[in-house]
Order: structure tokens, then sequence, then C-alpha cells
């Protein structure tokens, strides 16, 4: 078992807080006695949360995919708070449609919200936890981020990039004091495949695959076997830790589609390992 001790008082920033896994969280930081910066498109969705904990959070206003706004946000937690410990990029959203069948401005909307939301967020803390010495980024992606998931091309595109700019973020910032760890969950019973999504078949040629998708996607609306309170849980104990993960997987349908779908990658390498080596120069 990895390190687990509970961590002292907090200050947190969690984007997307209004609802979902970033509402089970911000509930989880605040009841945990942490002080929050909590953020959303509309803070006023916040007002529950500020009524019962007052000084201890500041609901702010964020549009992730404005970088002067993430800065702001970031800005907000010193002036409010002194400190700024824990960054929880959560905001995001993943359509279903056919990659053929998808506008443009809804994909590039996608990687804005998903991929680029995260990288202004992450930038706008990065100078004042490395100042500090410290600090813990989480990097929400998704099952998504680890597997090629029919019909969410722009979701999956946006979240194999949050892999890949985090692994890089923790090579970078890991020697300054500061931990990154990249959160992987499966379904869970929130509304993000209901309200927050659109879900599209697309052509009818599609039917076997998108469609298989979309109509799974409807039944599974509010089945998903995920509880969003124990992930907040899951969460929370890894930010007490000295030695958190890389990557955190939540829930056990996703444990199972990603270790079948990296096992099948490594399978695949393997057999097709003599040609690729076969592309070295030949040294004499």
């Amino acid at each position: 078992m990895t390190d687990t001790k509970i961590a002292a008082t907090k200050v947190w920033l969690i984007t997307g807080s209004t609802r979902g896994l970033g509402r089970a969280l911000a509930e989880a930081v605040l009841a945990a006695g942490h002080k929050l910066v909590a953020t959303g498109r509309d803070p006023g969705q916040l007002k529950s949360l500020v009524g019962r904990y007052g000084d201890q959070i500041r609901a702010v206003a964020l549009d992730v995919t404005s970088e002067q706004a993430a800065t702001g946000a970031a800005a907000e937690a010193i002036k409010a708070f002194g400190r700024l410990d824990v960054v929880a990029n959560n905001a995001g959203y993943g359509d279903v449609c056919p990659i053929e069948d998808m506008r443009m401005a809804e994909f590039r909307a996608q990687v804005e919200t998903n991929l680029f939301g995260v990288v202004h967020v992450t930038k706008a803390a990065i100078p004042f936890m490395r100042e500090q010495g410290s600090g813990h980024i989480l990097q929400f992606s998704s099952i998504g981020g680890r597997t090629g998931p029919i019909g969410r091309a722009a979701y999956a595109a946006a979240k194999w990039g949050v892999e890949g700019f985090s692994e890089v973020l923790s090579k970078e910032v890991g020697p300054l004091g500061v931990k990154v760890t990249i959160i992987e969950p499966g379904g869970f019973r929130t509304d993000f495949a209901g309200s927050s999504s659109t879900i599209r078949e697309g052509h009818p040629e599609y039917d076997a695959t998108v469609g298989k998708t979309a109509r799974f996607q409807r039944g599974f609306n509010g089945k998903q076997p995920g509880d969003p309170a124990k992930a907040a849980a899951a969460v929370l104990r890894i930010t007490g830790s000295d030695n958190p993960p890389l990557r955190l997987i939540l829930g056990s349908e996703a444990f199972k589609a990603i270790e079948q779908n990296d096992l099948a990658k490594l399978n695949s390498d393997r057999k097709w390992k003599e040609l690729s080596i076969s592309t070295d120069f030949v040294l004499e």
C-alpha cells in the first residue's frame, strides 16, 4: 500500500466545481477543512457551498478557455489565502459524434476546453508553486485518455494531449517539489453522459459503431457504476501522500478496460518488434 498519511490544511483550486466530479471533490475538500477557490462558468451555482462554509471558500467565475481568466483565478487563491497547494483541472465535456459528421468548430471547442483549458490553469499555477517549492497538480483525464473510445474523437484527442502534457510537466516540475497526478475516471454517476453531452449517431453507415455507442450512452446515463463521493475521497487521499502516483485510475470498469487496452498494445509492439528495430543503421 502506498503512503496515505493525512495532509495538513491546504489551499485548493478546482475547475468545473459546479457539478459532477468537480462538485463532489469541492464538497469533500471543504468537509475535510481545506480552503477552496471553487470555479465554474456560473459561480452562482456554488451559493449553497458559500453559505455553508463562509470564508473557507471563494466562488470565482472561470471559463478555462480564457488564459487571462485562468491567471486571475490562480491569483485569487493567493490573494484570499496566501498560497496555492492543490490544483484540480476537472472542467471538461465530451460529445458523441462520428468524426465525419462533427463540425470543426465543435471539434476545436472540445479541444479548447479539455486540453487548452488544462494548459491555461496549469501555467497560471506553476509560478506560485515553484516559488513555494511545493504543490500538487491533478489533471482530470479519462479512460478515454488511455483508450480510443468510439464516437469521442475530439474528447480523446484532447485527453491524450492532457496525458502527454502532464507527463512532461511531471518531469519538469517534479525536481522543484511540485507533484503531478493524472486522474483517469471511468463511468461515474454524474451528468457527464446526460445534460453535459451532445450525442449524435451521424450517418447511418456508422450505426454499428458510433450509433451503438450513442444508444449505450443514453441507456448508461444514471446507471454508471462509479460513486462520485468515493472518487472524491480517493483523490483527497492521494493529495495527502508524499509519493502519489503519476496516474490514478478510478473505477473497476476503467481499470479493466485500461489494463486490457495496454496489454493489447504491448502484445502488438512485441509482435512487430523485429520490423521496428530493423530500421536502425547497421553498425559496421
